[in-house]
């Protein structure tokens, strides 16, 4: 064993290792037998392909090279694909129209240019898919949001309000259920759920609410194979199973526990739920911050809770023999899984990453839960480890705080090679579920209401004194690092706080009412419950932007940028990098051409990941082990 400073340690898991083979999954789909899910690759430059798996265990892809199966609903996509009959329908991302791909045969446009789709489902009986539009058509207004039938022409049938999602069609194809939401709500705000019978000619009858309101927020409904229609709500403060029931709006609640079956609907395409048969539904659902899987049995009524080593994350299905979810644990990164109803046996078959990390290496998560303004937060703290190096007795590690983006989502405890790629070089980190974060309930999830960069920040910094206070950090050596909204809290933390020394925003918001003023539909009043509706609390979004308090900074900052990005353009990085580098203090800027809202492509994950670790051993004073190509850092002294 070495005796070594932190930071300066040698490890195996290198930038190109973290990165190698990684595979990002999303959207399980059963066609028959088979099943298929959407695969992003970080090897291909982010591109999204349809895999499928057939009955005998064998996996390869169905889409072909030269498409990209995502779509830019609501920016941030999702549902980008389904599958009937072996006929895979898709949204390719460089043009945005819908794809018609048969069996042996190349995919064929369905759609015209200017409409983005997503969402969708196979409508047999009528010959189309049912899937939400997105019209871009009009550059000088905003885009239009509508449930519409695509078959030999493209036919509106739901319109009016501002968003929609889940088009799902009963299993006789007789009726039509969706979720719809305005502005100013976010769809973990309040949503409603609506329902509506299909006419023989493939209009709609008369439409119906079935549930939801402006404070209560509806998640995955569903039709059980008998017809019935369930779904998720939060009218109790947690996001629990109803079935809706005859006339009765409000429905019955199938289980009430104070545990989360719902999510925040970034995407399409999540699943927390999925039925066995009629009266059998498998049920994921996070307690503590982490998921669990149970089963509950309809009647008589039962619920079955397992205990698993994996978390089920999303993407639930199921067969009458076995479950199907996207699943890890804190020694096995995320991976397709596929559990036995009746041996409750789980197998992994197909990994996000292709290098499995020895297990004597991986920094364990320690769930904490500590006190910010009076108030619990929780965190997953990771301390530095690995067993080839030990650091001097006097001293303590460098502490790498980490706020998740979004803010409205939350991290979890499943291994993360790139957090493992700091513990393994000597640094602690802490992983914070500020509030606001989701998976604690609704009340939980409010407390960033009208407070974003102030909770959050706050709970950030008491992440760290209080590691501090407890002997695992060094006071002199604290860093806090994020992407999007996560890069907006640390941003924040940085100018409002002098509790840290460095940070590093990924893509990051640095002035809010630009952003207020300049980002796409989907989070257009997003900041009006986070912060106040815009212009009339203009004062408050001035106050709360790091941008126009660059004299209060007294930390060494780098700043990472897509070039494309839609969501925080690449200006408020730079405005940020223009006002740090004014006032003399160590900034780096480290821009990528081709990249949007999260970095997608293998070479600029593995130089964003190297550039960081560079940039703090140049302003903490250590050399890592690792060959960095440099980074142009000004008024480094």
């Amino acid at each position: 064993m070495t005796i070594a400073g932190y930071g300066t340690w040698k490890s195996p898991l290198t930038a190109a290792r973290v990165t190698a083979g990684a595979l990002r999954f999303d959207h399980l789909v059963f066609d028959g037998d088979d099943l298929y899910w959407s695969e992003g690759r970080a090897s291909e430059g982010g591109r999204l392909v349809v895999v499928r798996r057939s009955p005998d265990g064998a996996i390869g892809d169905v889409t072909p090279a030269g498409f990209n199966v995502r779509t830019r609903v609501h920016e941030y996509g999702g549902a980008s694909y389904t599958v009937d009959r072996g006929t895979v329908y898709f949204s390719n991302y460089s043009d945005q129209k819908l794809y018609r791909q048969a069996p042996g045969a190349a995919p064929e446009p369905l759609t015209e240019d200017g409409c983005f789709y997503a969402d969708a489902t196979v409508d047999r009986a009528r010959h189309r898919l049912v899937c939400v539009q997105e019209d871009h058509r009009n550059d000088s207004a905003e885009a239009v949001n509508s449930i519409v039938a695509v078959g030999s022409r493209v036919v509106p049938l739901v319109a009016g309000a501002d968003f929609y999602s889940d088009p799902i069609l009963s299993p006789d194809g007789s009726r039509l259920a969706w979720l719809q939401w305005n502005h100013p709500n976010m769809p973990w705000d309040g949503t409603e759920l609506w329902a509506a019978d299909v006419n023989d000619d493939g209009d709609l009858g008369a439409l119906t609410k079935v549930a939801g309101g402006q404070s209560e927020s509806i998640f995955q409904p569903e039709w059980s194979p008998d017809g019935t229609l369930f779904y998720i709500s939060d009218r109790t403060g947690w996001w629990n199973l109803y079935r809706a029931e005859g006339s009765r709006e409000a429905g019955d609640a199938v289980l009430d526990m104070d545990a989360e079956f719902g999510k925040p609907q970034w995407t399409f395409s999540q699943t927390t739920y999925a039925f066995i048969d009629a009266n059998r539904i498998a049920l994921t659902y996070a307690q503590g911050g982490r998921w669990k899987l149970g089963v509950l049995q309809l009647d008589p009524h039962h619920f079955h809770p397992f205990d698993l080593s994996l978390q089920p994350t999303d993407g639930v299905r199921a067969t009458p023999r076995d479950l199907f979810f996207i699943g890890g644990s804190a020694t096995e990164s995320l991976g397709i899984v596929r559990m036995s109803l009746a041996t409750h046996e789980v197998e992994v078959i197909r990994s996000a990453s292709s290098d499995r990390i020895d297990p004597g290496l991986i920094s364990a998560a320690e769930a904490i839960t500590f006190e910010s303004n009076r108030q619990p937060v929780h965190a997953f703290y990771y301390p530095p480890h690995n067993p080839e190096h030990r650091a001097p007795a006097a001293e303590r590690p460098p502490l790498l705080v980490i706020s998740h983006g979004g803010p409205t989502t939350a991290t979890l405890d499943i291994l993360n090679a790139r957090i493992q790629y700091w513990t393994s070089r000597g640094f602690a980190v802490v992983d914070v579920n500020y509030g606001g974060s989701t998976g604690y309930g609704r009340a939980y999830r409010t407390r960033l209401n009208g407070q974003w960069g102030i909770v959050d920040v706050a709970d950030c910094v008491n992440a760290a004194k209080h590691l501090v206070a407890a002997g695992k950090a060094d006071p002199n050596r604290l860093m806090i690092r994020g992407g999007s909204a996560g890069g907006y809290t640390t941003l924040a933390a940085l100018t409002f706080h002098h509790t840290f020394h460095a940070g590093a925003s990924h893509y990051g918001i640095s002035d809010i009412e630009v952003l207020a003023q300049d980002t796409h539909k989907f989070e257009s009043r997003y900041l009006e419950s986070l912060v106040g509706p815009y212009p009339a609390a203009k004062a408050v979004y001035r106050q709360r932007s790091p941008v126009h308090f660059t004299d209060r900074l007294s930390a060494a900052l780098i700043l990472f940028q897509g070039l494309e990005d839609k969501v925080v353009p690449p200006n408020q990085a730079e405005m940020m990098r223009d006002a740090v580098r004014d006032k003399g203090l160590p900034v780096a800027y480290v821009p990528f051409e081709g990249e949007q809202h999260g970095f997608r492509r293998a070479e600029n994950i593995i130089r964003s990941l190297e550039a960081e670790l560079y940039f703090y051993g140049a302003v903490f004073g250590f050399a890592p082990a690792d060959p960095i190509a440099p980074v142009v850092i000004e008024n480094l002294r």
